[in-house]
């Protein structure tokens, strides 16, 4: 029986497990105003919310060198986040394209006062300007989060995600020209900061199979002591 209800979770996990997993996990800060001397959305950030937790896309990615140990930059917007409450973000890359990922979080304040993270931020704002187009942008304005009234007061971070090419091959183009790595990037509450949200129904899964597994084990002991009673009545009979 155990090693069938193995076998069944395996199966049901399977689709999963083509892929390489990096994560952060961290606390929602405080809510905090948004700046005055910038407008947030005009970043054109690729936006994570409890109500569209799941992006995918495709990351730039680069040998690591001097100028950029840790490879190629790229910036999302976490929002709509509950302050005090445990968050992990997850990316999930094919393992047929080795890459190495670092995950950041930065408040608003923190990015805003540090030039190097401006600096940054700024870079890759002005590229996402020049890159997408008017569809592109509806999209994002779609993934917008859309808080209704009496909800609780929210807050949300920025995400800095390096990705640097963790591969080494005797194919010239692809050691001069790093393709994007496509990839699923994940905003997964904790519930009570304790457990994944994502994972409750696996949870409940197992707990489903151990406890049908510790009634089933209850009813065999059960027989095999009543087939052991019989045998021993059995034996004072012929004796």
């Amino acid at each position: 029986m155990g090693c069938r209800a193995l076998m069944i979770v395996c199966l049901l996990w399977l689709q999963y497990a083509y892929a390489n997993v990096e994560k952060v996990i961290f606390v929602a800060p405080a809510a905090e105003p948004l700046p005055t001397d910038a407008s947030i959305d005009n970043l054109l950030l690729t936006p994570l919310s409890e109500q569209f937790p799941i992006a995918r896309t495709h990351i730039n990615a680069s040998f690591p060198d001097k100028e950029s140990p840790k490879g190629t930059e790229t910036w999302l917007l976490l929002e709509g986040l509950h302050p005090k409450r445990r968050y992990e973000v997850r990316i999930c890359w094919m393992a047929t394209q080795p890459t190495s990922f670092w995950l950041y979080t930065h408040t608003i304040d923190h990015a805003f006062s540090k030039p190097g993270l401006l600096t940054s931020l700024s870079t890759y704002a002005y590229s996402r300007h020049e890159r997408l187009g008017s569809e592109d942008i509806q999209q994002l304005q779609l993934r917008k989060t859309k808080p209704g009234p009496g909800e609780p007061e929210s807050t949300f971070l920025f995400l800095q995600v390096y990705a640097a090419a963790d591969y080494f091959t005797l194919n010239q183009t692809l050691m001069e020209n790093v393709p994007p790595v496509a990839v699923d990037i994940i905003l997964d509450p904790y519930l009570l900061n304790v457990f994944p949200r994502s994972l409750l129904p696996t949870g409940l899964y197992l707990l489903l199979i151990a406890c049908g597994a510790w009634f089933i084990s209850g009813q065999v002991a059960r027989l095999f002591t009543i087939q052991n009673i019989a045998e021993n009545d059995a034996e004072k009979k012929s004796k």
